[in-house]
């Protein structure tokens, strides 16, 4: 049997000849709870599947939990690993006893953090404000990472002012962008450039009002001649896929020229613009067909949320550094973009051209999302109004999406609810550690389960993610640790199914979460307050 905090485990087929039941009436006190059965669960209180020896040689001990934490550094010679901090901000293990959660906390060891009187069975392990759901007995909490292990990032965030000195370029147009990204160190990001400083038709830029965002925020890098960092600048250009069937246009963003500046030297320091100095070059030349089913999406609109809506398609084609023997690692650019026009949605059949800069041992990944918004009266009395919003994402390499129609892979969560009530309702929950259950989806297998969690923010009024819990395909009901939820705040509740066959979340976490393919589906909840 599984723990009795971990509600709702999936049947096996000789249990059940169908979803387990959900919803039933409960007094939304965050108590209620159901009978739970889970695959990776330990039967009769036995030892877990992978209990094996310890890694010191001696025997694991049956309520012991290791922790680990290796990163691993992708580079174009190969792969870097190295022993990350466990010290700093440490994992803890917490387990509910069916009251409430205790917390196990481990202690430092030569092969990582070790945790002792941890039950057979599934506990929450957390880490850096993340939850996961496992079983195992050894857990690997590192990631993969892009660019080398011995890299220095500046602690000056992620935007960089520039000094811009572009020649052959393809003549600028509306809606041409320039983005830069390194194969050397972890980083990618676009530019602005004034508007006024850019006359249509040129090709030719000098400008020094430019600067750098970084697509995922992250800090930006030293580059170091002694280790040969270089940097990509990159030209996007508008482009024509011809006309919907209704003969709206269809238009598209795709990398046009590139040029790969030569190994420099550059220390940022917040106040220097960085030199860029690059001559451009036509980008060598991909064609294919894709034939984009939109409407197919569509009428999953309601598994979403009842009062959800289909709102918009997206089409991304992005570069996975050194190849895609381990997935899509992170942000090294981007090479088309197509957004689809909205309703009325149809069908969409074309050939689309993209340039490629980077080394051939690269791969493609297409990313296809449709994207879902629910508008909803913020429960604070401002009257003010707010989008949720939800996606379906399809994610595989590029050869492997246009083998066939696109269409989805996988459906949201059903019956979504909280403490057995519809989450689409809103309320105020009885507790700021609610049960969170669902069906599973009509459409894929998912692999695992992804919690968020998106808080309302009254001063900025918008809303911000504050944490995610993971849990295996098998479970279809959790109940939240008691520090996810503030009192007296405002929230909604996003749940994904994952289709992903490589996602090893009970073992690795958060180096096997980038693999190919990984397909995901959300439904949401309405805007809930906590007492």
């Amino acid at each position: 049997m599984c723990a009795a905090w971990l509600v709702g485990c999936s049947p096996s087929p000789s249990e059940s000849e169908g979803p387990p039941a959900v919803g039933v009436e409960s007094p939304g006190d965050g108590t209620w709870m159901g009978e739970p059965v889970a695959e990776g669960c330990a039967p009769d209180g036995g030892p877990s599947p992978d209990a094996g020896p310890s890694p010191d040689g001696g025997p694991a001990p049956e309520d012991g939990v290791l922790v680990t934490n290796t990163t691993r550094f992708h580079t174009a010679v190969g792969i870097a690993e190295r022993p990350g901090d466990l010290s700093t901000n440490p994992p803890e293990i917490l387990v509910f006893d069916g009251a409430q959660f205790r917390v196990i906390q481990g202690t430092a060891s030569r092969e990582g953090l070790r945790f002792k009187g941890v039950p057979q069975g599934p506990y929450y392990l957390s880490v850096n404000g993340s939850y996961i759901v496992t079983d195992a007995r050894q857990v690997e909490v590192g990631a993969n990472r892009l660019g080398r292990a011995d890299a220095v990032y500046a602690d000056i965030g992620g935007i960089q002012a520039l000094n811009l000195n572009l020649a052959n370029l393809e003549p600028w147009r509306p809606g041409t962008l320039l983005e830069l990204a390194s194969a050397q160190v972890d980083m990618s990001g676009d530019v602005y450039v004034p508007s006024e400083a850019v006359p249509e038709g040129s090709t030719a830029l000098n400008v020094d009002g430019a600067f750098y965002s970084s697509y995922t925020g992250s800090r930006f890098p030293l580059f170091e001649s002694d280790f040969r960092d270089r940097l990509y600048v990159n030209q996007l250009s508008p482009s024509s896929a011809g006309s919907m069937p209704d003969g709206r246009p269809l238009t598209y963003t795709a990398l046009s020229r590139s040029a790969e500046v030569g190994t420099f030297d550059f220390l940022p320091d917040g106040a220097t613009p960085m030199p860029v100095t690059a001559r451009l070059q036509p980008a060598p030349v991909r064609e294919f067909p894709i034939e984009w089913r939109t409407p197919r999406f569509t009428p999953f609109a309601s598994e979403v949320h009842p009062r959800a809506e289909h709102s918009s398609n997206s089409f991304s084609l992005l570069p996975a550094a050194h190849g895609l023997s381990e997935g899509w690692i992170g942000y090294s650019g981007t090479l088309l973009t197509l957004r689809a026009p909205s309703a009325p949605m149809s069908d969409i059949t074309a050939r689309l051209r993209f340039g490629n800069p980077y080394p051939s041992s690269w791969g493609v990944v297409a990313n296809v999302t449709a994207n879902y918004r629910v508008t909803e009266t913020v429960p604070d009395g401002s009257g003010r109004s707010l989008r949720l919003s939800a996606t379906n994402v399809v994610s595989d390499s590029l050869d492997n999406l246009i083998a066939g129609p696109v269409v989805p892979r996988v459906s949201p969560p059903r019956v979504l609810t909280i403490d057995g009530l519809k989450a689409s309702t809103p309320r105020e929950v009885g507790t700021v550690s609610p049960v969170i259950a669902w069906e599973p989806p009509v459409l894929g297998s998912p692999s695992v389960y992804r919690v968020r969690l998106d808080q309302y923010d009254r001063e900025a009024g918008m809303v911000l993610n504050v944490r995610i819990l993971y849990v295996p395909g098998s479970i279809t009901q959790v109940r939240l640790p008691p520090d996810m939820l503030q009192p007296d705040s405002i929230y909604y509740l996003r749940v994904a199914a994952i289709d992903a066959p490589g996602f090893d979340v009970r073992r690795r976490p958060f180096k096997t979460n980038e693999t190919m393919p990984h397909h995901s589906a959300e439904a949401i909840s309405s805007l809930f307050t906590t007492p």
